[in-house]
């Protein structure tokens, strides 16, 4: 789809403009300056998203929306962008859950409140480039610069233990894409001793003959990188760590969107340009998936602090998105392409609803830490007694996370499950076991949390949600339960575009 207004770089440079402009216009002289400004803008990039979604041709897998220009000619680099079915959602996620955190921030944030807002508005930009970027430089770029409004937010807004945290988030992630880059640059190598006029462009890339060893070291590199996003086993520690010392909005922004990344890596560059090495190492990921799924959920079952359980609840839930992807392999080999398209329908609404679940569960601990300061688990007890509308939210996401039928939890969850049965019953076995641990971990935390008489003065001491906290409740309650019992939106846009990529790797390509 091609349109006469630059749609995309709307989408990442508005935002970042508009941070500079919150400067511009008074910074933290001015709080209450900023608080609108940031609102504004983030709700307009919202609304932009409409003809986003209204335009886009769900029949073909081509990219759409494509804006080429110029940019470091000498070195074949060039500024261009393009969307398809795996980039629409994403996108449309990001900007949603920022004017949520800017509300959500409100009274909350009172040291740096432009600055703030700022570091926000600017990562919302930078990771609208993630998944944007048609240039493999142009991807690095935005996908290393994202880290830096991240490493700010943990470490200025964190808590006690936020410089640990965030110096540990920030080399487990910039190590991982320095391998990224050298594998890019021995693609860019490769596509252009192959002829190609744009030997950076990451659909020249997916189209490369490379043999198998080629593709395995190539796989390595990327594993590095987007395995540390996600974040798989044995690379997931830093996340826990994050979460906890990380403000509301950070959680928030890293369990919703951050990770995701990893997993929309796996689909624009491990998948479509080492295939024939994914296939060999599937056993690998698929364990690792599998040990995500079981090891981490009896892991969050012990967990103290409300944060640190539900961060480990993601690298659980997350678990099973790499887990449908890398099925496929298995199921192409049986035939099985419409199950294999399942599971991968039902890795990729995981992800979306991780997003809608994981980003709620972190503003309702918010909305408690606000009051009492405390995250840990037994400093609550009987908060419906005085907090019966905020119960009535935190209930309904924790059975969303839970994955409870009628929710955006369950209908990922039972599309990897149902397709891996096709792929191997013992996968399925151990993929099921999280509808058990998940409702362990996430029903015990609530029944200590909201359930019985009132513990202590703290408690009984609470005032119910505000309407400005009702507002962002309310919209993620609403999400959550529309993709339970409506998914088609999120299966249609992805459909063409997952047929696709089977198509691809199903075919050797050495």
């Amino acid at each position: 789809m091609q349109l006469s207004f630059p749609l995309l770089s709307a989408l990442i440079w508005f935002p970042i403009i508009g941070a500079i402009f919150i400067f511009i216009a008074g910074g933290d002289k001015a709080p209450s300056r900023a608080k609108w400004l940031a609102l504004g803008i983030s709700l307009l990039c919202l609304l932009l998203c409409i003809p986003l979604w209204q335009y886009f041709d769900q029949q073909t897998a081509q990219f759409q929306f494509v804006e080429d220009h110029p940019w470091f000619e000498a070195l074949h680099i060039r500024y261009s962008l393009g969307v398809d079915g795996f980039a629409v959602p994403l996108i449309i996620l990001t900007c949603l859950f920022t004017p949520l955190v800017v509300i959500s921030a409100w009274q909350v944030i009172k040291e740096r409140v432009a600055h703030y807002m700022a570091a926000f508005l600017i990562m919302q930009g930078l990771m609208c480039g993630v998944f944007a970027a048609m240039d493999a430089i142009l991807f690095y770029v935005f996908w290393e610069a994202m880290l830096v409004p991240m490493f700010l937010i943990i470490g200025i807004w964190g808590g006690p233990n936020r410089v640990y945290a965030t110096i540990k988030f920030f080399l487990y992630t910039f190590l991982g894409s320095v391998f990224l880059l050298v594998s890019l640059i021995y693609l860019h190598l490769q596509a252009r001793d192959a002829g190609v006029a744009h030997a950076f462009d990451i659909g020249a890339f997916q189209q490369l003959p490379l043999s198998l060893t080629a593709q395995k070291w190539i796989l390595v590199a990327f594993l590095l990188a987007f395995a540390v996003k996600i974040p798989m086993v044995p690379v997931h520690t830093w996340l826990p760590d994050a979460h906890v010392e990380a403000p509301t909005g950070g959680s928030v922004v890293l369990a919703a969107i951050l990770l995701k990344m990893g997993a929309y890596g796996f689909l624009r560059f491990i998948l479509p340009i080492v295939p024939d090495a994914a296939r060999e190492w599937q056993l690998i990921i698929i364990g690792a998936s599998l040990v995500a799924v079981v090891y981490i959920g009896l892991v969050a079952i012990v967990q103290k602090d409300m944060k640190k359980l539900i961060a480990y609840s993601s690298v659980a839930h997350m678990g099973f998105v790499t887990l449908g992807i890398f099925m496929a392999f298995s199921l192409i080999n049986f035939n099985s392409k419409e199950v294999a398209a399942m599971g991968m329908q039902g890795a990729y609404v995981q992800m979306i609803s991780h997003g809608f679940i994981s980003g709620a569960l972190f503003l309702c601990v918010g909305v408690l830490y606000d009051r009492v300061h405390s995250r840990e688990i037994a400093d609550y007890g009987g908060v419906v007694n005085t907090m019966p509308i905020f119960a009535s939210f935190f209930v309904l996401f924790g059975l969303a996370n839970a994955g409870l039928p009628g929710t955006s939890g369950f209908v990922g969850e039972f599309f990897v499950i149902l397709s891996a049965f096709q792929a191997n019953p013992w996968y399925a076995f151990f993929a099921s076991a999280t509808l058990i641990l998940g409702a362990a971990y996430t029903l015990w935390m609530i029944k200590r949390v909201v359930f019985g008489e009132v513990a202590n003065e703290h408690v009984g001491a609470l005032k119910d949600v505000s309407m400005r906290e009702i507002s962002f409740l309310a919209i993620l309650a609403f999400l959550v339960l529309l993709f339970g019992l409506w998914p088609a939106p999120l299966v249609d846009v992805t459909q063409t575009s997952i047929n696709g990529l089977l198509e691809h790797i199903g075919k050797p390509k050495y």
